[in-house]
C-alpha cells in the first residue's frame, strides 16, 4: 500500500465544493455544539480501519462530541414525514484521511432516538448508529440535552446557549476550519471495505460559547478513558441545510 498524503489547504477547500453526484437525501441540522478534546494521535490511529490515517491540526489529534437535532430528513423528491423526519443524534467522532489525502470524518457512535433513522443509517450508510432515548428543553436561551443509550444506566446531559450573537465563518488554515468543515465520512462494512461519502452545505457560521454542562460518557462507551480535563474548544453554530450524496467504495491504496 501507497503511504496517504497529508490534506493540501487546497484539498480541505476543494471538500466544501458541491459534490458531482446527485445528492439522494436532504436534512436540516440545528442547535449544533462542538465539543473538541485533545487526544493522542497514536491512540487513535490504532482505533482506525485499514486506508485511513488519523489527521492532526499543528500535530495534534482530537475527538469529537457533537449533539444536535436533525430535521426535515427524507430522500430527494419527497416530504418530510411528521413524527419521523425529526429526531435528537450525538455523535462521538474523529477527523482523518485516506489514502488519497481527502480529509472527513469517522464515527465511533452515532446516537439517535429514531429508530427508523438508526436501521437505515445502518444498512446503508454502514454508520455506527445506535439507539437512544432523548429529550430536550429550552429555557432563558439554554438549551438542556439529555441522552442514554438503550442498555446503557448512564443519562448524558449537555447545557449550552441556543442563540447566536455574532457568528462568523472559519478563516481556511485554522483550528475552527480544520474540526468544523467536514464534508467527508468514511464508513467500513462488515467485510472491511471502506466506503466514502459526501454532504454538502453552506459553511458553518459560527462562535465560540461557555457551557454550563456536559458530558464525556460517550469516551468509555467507545473504549477511551474519559478525559479529566474540560474540552479544548467549544462551539455553537447556526442551521445548515445539507444534502447527502451517495455512499462510494474507497480504494484503500494509491
Amino acid at each position: 500500500m501507497s503511504p496517504a498524503h497529508f490534506p493540501s489547504p487546497d484539498q480541505r477547500l476543494a471538500e466544501r465544493d458541491r459534490p458531482t453526484s446527485r445528492p439522494v437525501m436532504r436534512q436540516r441540522w440545528t442547535h449544533l455544539l462542538f465539543l473538541h478534546w485533545e487526544i493522542d494521535s497514536a491512540l487513535i490511529q490504532s482505533t482506525l480501519p485499514d486506508g485511513l490515517t488519523v489527521d492532526t491540526f499543528d500535530g495534534k489529534a482530537y475527538l469529537g462530541v457533537v449533539p444536535f437535532f436533525m430535521e426535515r430528513i427524507r430522500p430527494v423528491y419527497c416530504p418530510p414525514v411528521p413524527g419521523v423526519s425529526w429526531f435528537q443524534e450525538l455523535n462521538f467522532r474523529t477527523y482523518v484521511y485516506d489514502a488519497h489525502g481527502r480529509p472527513g470524518v469517522w464515527f465511533y457512535s452515532l446516537d439517535c432516538n429514531q429508530w427508523l433513522a438508526v436501521k437505515t443509517a445502518r444498512k446503508f450508510f454502514n454508520l455506527p448508529y445506535q439507539h437512544a432515548r432523548m429529550s430536550a428543553t429550552k429555557r432563558d436561551g439554554v438549551l438542556t440535552y439529555h441522552s442514554a443509550r438503550l442498555g446503557d444506566d448512564i443519562r448524558q446531559t449537555f447545557h449550552y446557549p441556543t442563540q447566536l450573537i455574532d457568528p462568523i465563518v472559519a478563516d481556511p488554515e485554522t483550528l475552527e476550519f480544520f474540526l468544523l468543515e467536514r464534508y467527508r465520512l468514511f464508513s467500513v462494512d462488515r467485510l472491511g471495505q471502506l466506503y466514502s461519502g459526501q454532504v454538502h452545505h453552506p459553511p458553518y457560521r459560527y462562535q465560540h460559547t461557555e457551557i454550563s454542562g456536559f458530558s464525556t460518557w460517550l469516551f468509555p462507551l467507545a473504549g477511551f478513558d474519559e478525559p479529566k480535563t474540560p474540552p479544548v474548544s467549544t462551539m455553537i453554530a447556526e442551521p445548515v441545510s445539507v444534502h447527502i450524496h451517495p455512499l462510494k467504495r474507497s480504494e484503500t491504496s494509491l
